[in-house]
């Protein structure tokens, strides 16, 4: 197996157009490239302790690799090299958390062959390492046994600040009792920790401190309250997604209006939700902290 250092590097080969596109993903539509994309999808979420480099991918679509790549992205918001990346470490999350494989069974698992390698982008892209995560539900169950629900409702200092970033959570269109985190990302793939960001337990309208100028990508998850640790960490078919359209300009001492955030089931062509989202918590709620 081949290491990947790299997520604009795909496992064959170099990726082109390394950087995520400044527009939002586009919805797969009807037609021959779409269904290409879709193809290409479908391998890489396959087995992933094996190469997939661009050459193969473009083979599964029928493509050349220029356009699948530049097809890949439209379809995706970023390129197919750190997209499958993404899906490498979404498995390796999923696989802490639900088996008691070793850390290095799961750095193999998903294709890397450095187990440093794989803890450093884990790390970077997840928000915690690899042992951090695997003791997420313990911790999370302790630090929620002591959260009043007041906690998770924005401050009304902040909600009165003259800067920020204001927007409004649409209704959940299937109900249920879940947490919805909202959070600005420089990124079009939600890694890592957001900039700002806030937990919500209901639809409505809401405010994010006031983050760095910039442009941002607003997006938001629900997952189940996470007083079922297990459910919100490996969320699966009742993980809702959302963005607000187009990048987030923020100006310094300037409120910045997001509109409204929909959320619906992820598409195939999102990429994944790689942050643990219920942890959190741990940075959004100090009284949480040990």
């Amino acid at each position: 197996m081949q290491r990947l250092t790299d997520t604009r590097q795909g496992r064959g080969g170099a990726i082109p157009g390394g950087g995520a596109t400044a527009n939002p993903p586009t919805v797969a539509q009807p037609g021959a490239a779409p269904t290409a994309v879709e193809r290409a999808l479908a391998t890489m979420r396959g087995p992933l302790d094996r190469p997939l480099p661009l050459a193969t991918l473009a083979e599964v679509a029928g493509l050349s690799p220029f356009h699948f790549a530049r097809t890949f992205r439209q379809a995706t918001g970023i390129p197919p090299g750190r997209f499958l990346a993404a899906l490498r470490l979404e498995r390796a999350k999923a696989l802490l958390l639900t088996t008691d494989l070793s850390v290095t069974e799961i750095c193999f698992a998903v294709g890397y062959d450095s187990i440093g390698t794989f803890t450093t982008r884990f790390t970077q892209l997840v928000g915690l390492s690899p042992s951090r995560v695997r003791g997420l539900p313990e911790l999370l169950g302790e630090a929620l046994a002591r959260l009043p629900a007041e906690i998770l409702t924005a401050p009304p200092a902040l909600l009165d600040a003259p800067s920020g970033v204001v927007g409004r959570l649409a209704a959940m269109p299937d109900g249920g009792d879940t947490l919805t985190f909202v959070g600005l990302f420089p990124d079009a793939i939600p890694q890592g920790r957001p900039v700002v960001g806030t937990a919500l337990t209901a639809a409505g309208p809401f405010r994010l401190a006031a983050p760095p100028a910039g442009r941002y990508h607003l997006l938001a998850a629900a997952v189940p309250h996470p007083r079922d640790a297990a459910a919100a960490l490996v969320p699966g078919a009742a993980l809702r997604v959302g963005r607000a359209p187009g990048l987030l300009t923020v100006r310094d001492g300037h409120l910045a209006v997001a509109g409204e955030i929909a959320l619906r089931p992820p598409l195939p062509t999102d990429p994944p939700v790689l942050v643990a989202l219920p942890a959190l918590l741990l940075a959004f709620c100090p009284q949480l902290r040990r």
